[in-house]
């Protein structure tokens, strides 16, 4: 009784204070320099154990317990490219290439020296060599710089052909004009890989015959006479494509013209031009030398039909 006499609060239950919001809690400063974070002195959280654990971990760099984590493997080093080309044959098929590309090299340096020397001026070397020259750009080869000359070809030739045929009953009969030309440009017009032989056998082949002979169409040296060997074939071949001899016929002589145009100028040049075609008409040839298997043949064909005629 006397306790609670002298002090009139003793006994009581003290009013609960009003709830800290959470802008009341302790001053960051404050917080910071007791070291007891935003919880103030709370009872389970003491100064002594916050210090320890933010101390170990300013320290060390890691939290107390944390596993640290091996540094990385490096990187395997880079397989090394597979070889390619050459490189990659064997010894003994590296040497078979470079021998092959050497002997390719030597052959392809030596053709355009040869053509070179065909195509430069009169010369030493030519002089000395002019036949090997020859021998080797003729037919194939030869360089025709007619398109780059100061007044290039303006004219258009058209080749022809006719030939005397035997028949099989003894006659003979002349064929009428076959242009060459005319075939061989249906052959190339709209072919995007034209052949080789359609674009310049015959042209190839009549400015060779033009070249060596004179204006009487005689032959100038032993070239003169080849041209003109070789316009004869031609002209077999051509004809046998056409079937010109028929059943049982034989080609005997053949007979070229040319019939050759001048190309107009254009309007604006003013330039006069005939447009008249010329023709070079050439005399008959025999090609007895070049068909005489095809007439053993026909003389065969045509005694076994007496002979089974005969039998009947």
């Amino acid at each position: 009784m006397d306790a609670y006499d002298k002090d009139p609060d003793a006994g009581q239950v003290p009013e609960p204070g009003p709830v800290p919001g959470p802008d009341d809690g302790a001053d960051p400063g404050e917080g910071g320099a007791s070291g007891t974070g935003t919880t103030g002195t709370g009872a389970n959280v003491t100064g002594a154990n916050v210090t320890g654990t933010t101390g170990t971990g300013a320290t060390d760099g890691s939290a107390v317990g944390e596993t640290v984590a091996a540094p990385p493997a490096p990187a395997p080093a880079p397989a090394p490219e597979p070889r390619t080309g050459v490189a990659a044959l064997s010894p003994r098929y590296q040497i078979g290439a470079v021998v092959a590309l050497a002997v390719v090299a030597v052959a392809v340096c030596a053709h355009l020296g040869l053509v070179f020397l065909h195509v430069a001026p009169s010369n030493t070397l030519t002089k000395q060599h002019g036949a090997a020259v020859d021998e080797w750009v003729f037919p194939e080869f030869e360089q025709n710089w007619k398109l780059f000359a100061p007044n290039p070809l303006q004219q258009n030739v058209s080749v022809q052909v006719r030939a005397e045929v035997s028949t099989a009953d003894g006659g003979i009969r002349t064929t009428g004009w076959y242009d060459l030309s005319a075939e061989d440009g249906r052959a190339i017009a709209g072919n995007p890989l034209p052949s080789h032989t359609r674009q310049n056998e015959l042209r190839r082949a009549w400015d060779f015959f033009v070249a060596t002979h004179d204006s009487e169409d005689r032959p100038v040296g032993l070239r003169g006479s080849l041209s003109e060997t070789y316009l004869r074939r031609i002209a077999l071949l051509r004809l046998d494509r056409n079937d010109a001899a028929g059943p049982g016929g034989v080609v005997e002589r053949v007979q070229y013209r040319s019939r050759t145009t001048n190309v107009a100028p254009p309007s604006w040049s003013g330039e006069k031009v005939s447009g008249r075609p010329t023709v070079r008409e050439l005399p008959w040839w025999s090609v007895a030398a070049e068909t005489g298997g095809a007439r053993t043949e026909a003389a065969g064909a045509a005694g076994a039909a007496g002979r089974e005629g005969g039998a009947a």
